[in-house]
């Protein structure tokens, strides 16, 4: 599937690399700080790698800003070649009519030959059609993982959990050792998405929502996740479990103060904590409920994916072909998973990386990537709901009245349940 790009230059400026010749094509994108700079990194990368073609990558602040210029932009025609769309945006950039083309078509037209199996199975599925062809082309991708304090385990004199059952017995011993046995980041995509993935149970009708828009209800009231947050709540109220706020760094900072045992964080947070943690840490798969029957299940990628914007010359949109296919090849996402902690999307990329001993000295970056290639089922392969980052809005404000006392776990998912639906039957009103 991949072909390989000299990397022989590097340039030093992206705008360097332009000439009168060459076809221009723009990239916007929501990532800011040292990942802001590794996108012009790979972009100047690109641009000394051949001489047709000219990229201009431009940040347009975050996920969802992103988002809302791109769609703008695409209804006054002033798209860009590329834009990046965040997992829970997914649902509205494919839907609305005519404003990509799927990359797979993209790469194929290009006279690229596109391999689907060339991409680790938690990363295959979640910007496909039903059908899985690719839509859009996972960029930045992650998978929710367990954190380890070393130093709390090794006091408590206990060992990692690998499933949720062994947490039971292990989260008393690490609170007599002085610390909070859990916490975790975003339990929208940790606790309620990839709970389902997990445990290989359907989290929508209608394929997941891959399938139609029509009539797409979500299943938050099933008795297992309901179990999961009653026993968080349960937790909580014995001290195992902490729950800081909805805020990202709310529950990862009480982590990296060695004040909490575990941490349900994101695979791409490890070179953050390689410079924030007060302690030692490894890292671990996400724990499942050995009581679900096929449970154990890979997890899917959370980050965001890149989506060739339809309405383009044929020049241009070969030109974002040839980016999509230097993007992919082993060499940048090596560059791209050592760069950032994001996971590398290909088997070829994985390999490079195992072959030249980075996971020996990082062991780390390669969990989120082994729970990416475990076992798949039919329901885990993620999810296409529309107004998602919505709805998403909606389960942060029940879960804090959750552990807050204000209302059962029942009651928040039927609330949820209720409103959630509310959202996907507009956004089958007004898709495309």
């Amino acid at each position: 599937m991949l072909k390989k790009f000299s990397m022989a230059a590097v340039a030093i400026s992206v705008s360097a690399t332009s000439s009168m010749a060459a076809t221009n094509i723009t990239w916007w994108h929501g990532m800011g700080g040292r990942n802001g700079e590794v996108i012009n990194e790979i972009s100047q990368k690109f641009n000394a790698s051949q001489t047709e073609c000219a990229l201009t990558p431009v940040s347009k602040g975050t996920y969802e800003e992103a988002l809302a210029s791109g769609i703008a932009a695409f209804r006054s025609g002033e798209q860009p070649n590329i834009l990046q769309v965040f997992d829970a945006g997914a649902a509205t950039i494919i839907n609305a009519k005519g404003a990509v083309i799927p990359a797979e078509d993209l790469i194929n037209n290009a006279g690229y030959k596109f391999d689907r199996e060339a991409f680790i199975q938690g990363v295959r599925y979640f910007y496909a059609d039903s059908e899985g062809k690719f839509v859009g082309m996972p960029f930045n991708s992650s998978a929710p993982i367990m954190y380890i304090n070393t130093e709390a385990f090794q006091k408590a004199g206990v060992e990692v959990p690998k499933t949720w059952e062994e947490f039971e017995t292990i989260a008393p011993k690490l609170k007599e050792a002085g610390y909070t046995a859990l916490t975790a980041s975003q339990l929208t995509w940790q606790f309620t998405e990839n709970f389902f993935s997990r445990h290989n149970l359907q989290f929508a009708t209608n394929n997941n929502g891959y399938d139609s828009v029509v009539d797409t209800k979500m299943n938050l009231t099933d008795p297992n996740l309901i179990n999961m947050f009653e026993k968080l709540k349960s937790w909580a109220d014995n001290g195992y479990y902490a729950y800081y706020g909805a805020g990202w760094a709310d529950n990862q900072k009480p982590f990296e103060e060695g004040k909490v045992a575990m941490w349900i964080g994101s695979s791409g947070s490890f070179g953050g904590l390689q410079k924030t943690a007060t302690m030692p840490f490894s890292a671990d798969f996400l724990p499942y409920w050995k009581s679900v029957e096929g449970a154990g299940t890979n997890t899917f990628i959370g980050g965001a994916a890149l989506f060739a914007m339809a309405g383009k010359p044929e020049a241009e949109n070969k030109c974002s072909a040839d980016f999509f296919q230097f993007l992919t090849s082993p060499e940048i996402q090596k560059f791209y998973h050592e760069a950032t902690g994001y996971v590398a999307i290909t088997n070829a990329a994985y390999e490079l990386t195992k072959s030249e001993g980075y996971y020996e000295k990082q062991p780390v970056a390669e969990v989120g990537i082994k729970q990416l290639m475990l076992k798949g089922g039919d329901w885990s392969k993620g999810y296409r709901l529309g107004f998602y980052p919505q709805i998403r809005s909606i389960m942060e404000r029940e879960y804090n009245r959750i552990f807050a006392g204000e209302t059962t776990v029942k009651q928040a998912f039927e609330t949820i349940e209720k409103e959630g639906n509310e959202l996907l039957a507009r956004f089958a009103k007004t898709a495309g």
